[in-house]
């Protein structure tokens, strides 16, 4: 149960305004049981608009609220934010059994299991109810309250217009869209911070999809607890966001604990959370993260919602994901502006920028309400993505070849110029190798520099393997791991048969 306390109002800003008055003239207007859904992006004041919502509705309504959320962080922001608003609003939560005091309370926040549990062994009954409101709609547990309220008038409000399960689409649950400001409208008129976004080329073809149609928690261990992609993630961290308070995103906990490892080992200061943290652990490493300016926080899955940290200065998506909700909700965890923050960093290392667009660039929400299946079927696809990687050698790499002067292989066009000449489409690999011989020759003065260089372009042979491959037609893993063991083999020979003084 919640104390109430006379505080005053908060004002709304002007779009929160104008998107309050539209979905009151949906209320006042439309069927007692119309089914209304509002998109406004993370960090736009969602809960700040359907509470001034519910304080109007009891106003000049006179029946009760019910708001619908997923998570026990949620129910007690949003009974908090009530309270602001001077809403006597309750709780329905574990602890509440029975509701013999409902007639002192307006507004009633809950869990949907917690509802569901009591609703279904009779424990009680809630009376009056006009509006029932759903926090982050796009979750579908929701559906099974609705037919508990088929006569109240129903809000669904959303960052992400789109289901999580794409056989169930939002648009068979709710009659119309209304769409707030867009997130550039939010960046330009200072509501949130700008992104500076850094994305890295990163091979998904080992991933596997699960029945919850995102990438498998196990396929996704594997590639990201690999000490090349730890070593990305820390590269990454220390070009774009050292010394800034930075959240990492991962797809297991076996993956966040070894990142905890990777940047402890570096002498990095980082903490891990998971949802297997007891409540007290939470809270301190949470106050920790808050107070250390340079905080890196390592997680898995629980900081996506609920959770509101404005000091946050760079977001790491350390994993791949198809979920365009799970997409907004990550990056929306840096987006909160301060005084002296007006940007922050995102470090995109699953090629999530490339499948689902910049953060802030505009999405067709209404088409995506509309055509759901139309909208999934367009994301681009892993392999299209990888078709156009662009490998770039670094620096630090070229510099151990200081006299090589050219660094490119263009394959295809190899491929299509000795295919086109009849000749075995291996031999594309064969003029490749030639050149990494002589760049290894002529940058060495014997056979051993020679091999220590060949070691150094392991990722430009990767990148020469992967493109040829698309040429051919096989990409299998197998196949591409395979070319590359062999790719390797005969770089070594050569090299040494060019010492040995033999004609290779």
């Amino acid at each position: 149960m919640t104390d109430v306390k006379a505080t005053d109002i908060k004002s709304l800003y002007d779009y929160q305004d104008r998107d309050l008055k539209d979905i009151f003239e949906r209320i006042n207007h439309q069927a007692d049981d119309y089914k209304l859904l509002y998109q406004l992006p993370t960090g736009g004041g969602k809960t700040v608009i359907f509470s001034e919502i519910v304080r109007r509705y009891l106003k000049e309504k006179k029946k009760k609220v019910v708001i619908l959320t997923h998570r026990i962080e949620l129910c007690k922001q949003t009974s908090k934010m009530l309270t602001g608003f001077d809403v006597k609003n309750m709780v329905v939560n574990s602890k509440v059994k029975e509701l013999d005091d409902q007639k002192d309370y307006q507004c009633f926040v809950a869990m949907v299991e917690t509802l569901n549990n009591r609703i279904q062994d009779d424990k009680f009954k809630l009376e009056d109810i006009g509006l029932v409101i759903v926090d982050e709609a796009h979750y579908n547990s929701f559906r099974k309250l609705f037919k508990y309220f088929e006569h109240c008038f129903m809000l669904g409000v959303t960052a992400t217009p789109l289901s999580s399960n794409f056989k169930l689409p939002m648009k068979d649950n709710y009659d119309e869209l209304i769409v707030g400001d867009s997130i550039t409208s939010l960046v330009e008129k200072g509501f949130l911070a700008k992104a500076v976004t850094h994305t890295y080329d990163v091979g998904l073809s080992g991933l596997t999809i699960g029945m919850n149609g995102d990438y498998t928690v196990k396929s996704s261990e594997k590639l990201y607890t690999d000490h090349s992609m730890q070593d990305k993630l820390l590269q990454a961290y220390l070009e774009t966001s050292k010394g800034k308070k930075t959240l990492i995103f991962n797809n297991g906990i076996r993956t966040s604990i070894e990142v905890e490892d990777t940047f402890r080992r570096a002498g990095i200061e980082i903490r891990h959370l998971d949802n297997t943290n007891s409540k007290e652990e939470r809270k301190e490493i949470l106050r920790w993260f808050k107070k250390k300016p340079d905080a890196v926080l390592t997680s898995v899955s629980i900081l996506t919602t609920g959770f509101d940290e404005p000091t946050v200065e760079s977001i790491i998506l350390n994993r791949a994901t198809k979920s365009l909700t799970l997409y907004y909700q990550m990056i929306g965890r840096g987006s909160r502006i301060l005084d002296n923050k007006e940007e922050f960093q995102i470090i995109d290392l699953g090629n999530n920028v490339a499948r689902f667009g910049l953060w802030n660039e505009p999405v067709d929400w209404q088409q995506v309400f509309r055509s759901p299946d139309f909208y999934v079927e367009n994301i681009v696809s892993d392999e299209e993505i990888e078709r156009n990687f662009v490998y770039k050698m670094p620096a630090s790499v070229k510099a151990e070849f200081p006299n090589t002067t050219d660094f490119t292989f263009d394959i295809r066009g190899a491929y299509k110029r000795i295919t086109k000449e009849n000749r075995k489409s291996k031999e594309v690999l064969d003029e490749s190798i030639a050149q990494h011989v002589q760049w290894c020759v002529e940058n060495s003065e014997d056979v051993f520099d020679a091999r220590i260089l060949a070691k150094l372009l392991k990722d430009d042979i990767a990148d020469r393997i992967r493109r040829y491959s698309y040429c051919i037609i096989n990409n299998t893993n197998n196949y591409k791991d395979w070319l590359e063991e062999d790719y390797y083999r005969r770089l070594r020979v050569a090299i040494q048969q060019e010492f040995a003084g033999v004609d290779s």
